[in-house]
């Protein structure tokens, strides 16, 4: 196994880290490459065993030292061709020999292809419970692709979803670069999201509004009561905790719902005759204040 860089694995710019960096760098490095962010993505297993092997290596404090040497060395441009041929895991077992016989590379620097940025729209339902969507976009070639990407359930809005190695091609060997998925959370004709929580309108009668009433509404995934108090007024809110969308660790944000009074456009000859007789025996004046 040839020399690999476990600093830049981990995305760390030098070797003076701590072990809680280490730790950090992995962590964040690990969840770039998850599975779950990744699917049928052969290079990002390969890229997500290569971090472990990293972390194995980098979170001993005696294997650090050694690997410390070697990467040093192989910062330096004088023993680069030199250290290239040797095998690194080797040299952490205590075996330093050198290899029988050292090539000169004699090939041109390989070059990463560039990353791809794109973005999609799903629902609100389809990214509170996770969906598999298929992408097309049209390659360098002029050629059509398409990607099956797996939005996992709970996905935030703006965040983005990477398939390592489907950039553009990379030059002279080089890998290629990853291609961003950025998604966009739409919001529908019910819920608006907001962070974690799902806003919605609560349609109340005048007579709900001031008499207090419990109404029945559609979550989205269930349905619940509301309990309106009496005296309530358009734009008021109501919270219901732990029926909004997901928040990542295992809870629900909450579910909003704000009151709008509607009042009948049309109405019945007796209920014209109630709201006149409602008008002329009542003191309460909303301007008044």
């Amino acid at each position: 196994m040839k020399y690999k860089d476990y600093y830049k694995l981990l995305e760390l710019q030098t070797s003076k880290v701590s072990e809680e960096e280490v730790k950090s760098a992995y962590r964040a490095a690990a969840k770039k490459y998850h599975p779950d962010l990744n699917v049928g993505d052969k290079l990002a297993e390969e890229r997500l065993k290569d971090i472990n092997e990293a972390y194995r290596v980098l979170s001993n404090p005696a294997s650090k030292r050694k690997y410390d040497r070697v990467w040093n060395a192989n910062n330096n441009a004088k023993n680069y061709q030199k250290l290239k041929g040797k095998n690194i895991f080797d040299m952490f077992l205590g075996n330093t020999e050198s290899v029988n016989s050292e090539k000169t590379n004699k090939d041109k620097e390989k070059v990463k292809g560039e990353n791809i940025e794109t973005e999609i729209n799903v629902s609100i339902e389809d990214a509170f419970y996770g969906v598999e969507k298929k992408i097309s976009l049209k390659t360098v070639d002029g050629k059509m692709k398409t990607f099956s990407v797996k939005i996992p359930e709970g996905i935030r809005n703006g965040e983005k979803i990477r398939l390592i190695g489907q950039g553009k091609k990379g030059k002279n060997g080089g890998k290629n670069g990853d291609l961003f998925i950025k998604i966009n959370i739409e919001n529908s004709k019910v819920f608006k999201l907001f962070g974690t929580d799902l806003c919605m309108d609560l349609k109340l009668s005048p007579w709900e509004a001031a008499l207090g009433t419990n109404v029945e509404v559609n979550c989205i995934d269930e349905n619940t009561k509301i309990i309106v108090p009496h005296g309530v007024e358009s734009g008021d809110e109501i919270k219901i905790p732990d029926h909004g969308y997901k928040d990542g660790k295992g809870g629900r944000g909450n579910l909003v719902a704000k009151v709008k009074i509607m009042v009948p456009k049309e109405l019945e000859l007796d209920e014209k005759e109630m709201f006149e007789k409602l008008r002329d025996m009542s003191v309460y004046n909303p301007r008044k204040n």
